[in-house]
């Protein structure tokens, strides 16, 4: 409005009222195209790859299924031993659970964790790797350190 104002109080000069309207139908228009496309663009890459997004979704949920669990929710396993297993290629329950209590006592050795029992542990994985929650806080009611009591 002040450019309005200013161009219509300019007495002295040609009128140029037209060209700020011409100015602003062409930034309006501008605008809208932009508005437009960008929406178009967003909506586009969504159906035309459906099945790529499919695959995207699957690999995730591999990914999902193959990353590491939390050692420490189980019953005598803290920060340091879970970092210790999880190095030695014990980074899920199910590896865990499969586990050779003779291999994992010599991780432990190595890593200067001898006090450490594992036998509860692979017990407990087995539980955790199937889901059994339930069994598995029963289990950890009469465990300590991992040890029965």
């Amino acid at each position: 409005m002040l450019a309005l104002n200013l161009l219509s109080e300019a007495s002295h000069g040609p009128d140029l009222t037209w060209l700020l309207i011409v100015v602003l139908v062409v930034f309006a228009l501008i605008v809208a195209i932009g508005w437009m496309t960008s929406g178009k663009q967003e909506d586009a890459p969504a159906e035309s790859h459906a099945p790529a997004h499919a695959d995207h979704v699957e690999a995730a949920v591999e990914e999902a299924s193959a990353a590491p669990d939390d050692l420490t929710k189980l019953e005598g396993i803290g920060p340091k031993v879970s970092s210790v297993l999880t190095e030695a290629g014990y980074e899920s329950y199910a590896k865990l659970a499969a586990a050779n209590v003779d291999d994992l006592r010599s991780i432990l050795k190595s890593a200067g964790l001898q006090m450490m029992e594992p036998a509860g542990w692979i017990e407990q994985a087995e539980l955790a790797a199937k889901g059994d929650m339930e069994a598995l806080e029963k289990l950890q009611d009469v465990l300590k350190g991992g040890r029965r009591v």
